[in-house]
């Protein structure tokens, strides 16, 4: 088990269509930025801030190459969520910590357009599944706040044991947020744990 960058890992979802998490190209400009400035007040009260610091976009050209450093380093994953050549939103591992932890945080989102569909759920599941079954992390958080049903319910559908609440966890639209923290290991979906073989095994439903 090491570590990749760049990666890309698909699976094939219910609907046929192929699911692909790779890292931002350098053709993606146009989607990515209409998506974003499409998706602009939908997304605003979900993502992270700094205290004290003005909230501005990142150039395209400057944000891929920092998405670029951070994977090459093995600090980051930062991915796209791609289905029908067609970016819908980005999910990544971060704040990843090596040696005796072996752990990091995941996060997602979709563009208000794509939800509904189930997209965050497999995206989710296919992102921990490479964290823990290939790249060797033993441990994944997915910190969501209380105020927002949607992500708890991706949670809830993955069956991710829930281990309480972190106080002030993140600064999440300008204020100190509290977290409610979802957390996979490795031995979770090893053949003894609750999700053997991994969590997009377990949306498939049992083998026939």
């Amino acid at each position: 088990m090491t570590w990749r960058w760049p990666v890309r890992v698909s699976t094939v979802l219910p609907d046929g269509q192929v699911l692909t998490l790779r890292p931002l190209g350098r053709g993606d400009r146009t989607q990515w930025e209409g998506l974003r400035s499409r998706n602009e007040e939908w997304l605003r009260p979900w993502e992270a801030t700094a205290p004290g610091e003005q909230v501005t976009s990142t150039p395209f050209r400057r944000l891929r190459h920092g998405f670029d450093r951070a994977g090459r380093m093995g600090a980051v994953l930062p991915l796209v969520i791609d289905v029908g050549d067609r970016i819908v939103g980005s999910v990544q591992l971060f704040d990843i910590i090596w040696g005796s932890r072996r752990s990091a945080l995941a996060g997602y989102w979709l563009g208000r357009e794509a939800t509904g569909r189930g997209l965050a759920t497999w995206s989710l599941a296919l992102i921990i599944d490479h964290a823990l079954l290939e790249v060797g992390l033993h441990r994944v958080e997915v910190g969501i706040r209380p105020d927002n049903p949607r992500s708890i319910a991706v949670a809830r559908r993955l069956g991710l044991p829930e281990e309480g609440l972190r106080r002030d966890f993140m600064h999440v639209d300008g204020q100190w947020r509290d977290h409610r923290v979802f957390v996979a290991l490795a031995e979770d979906l090893g053949p003894d744990g609750w999700a053997p073989g991994g969590l997009v095994r377990q949306l498939r439903g049992p083998i026939t």
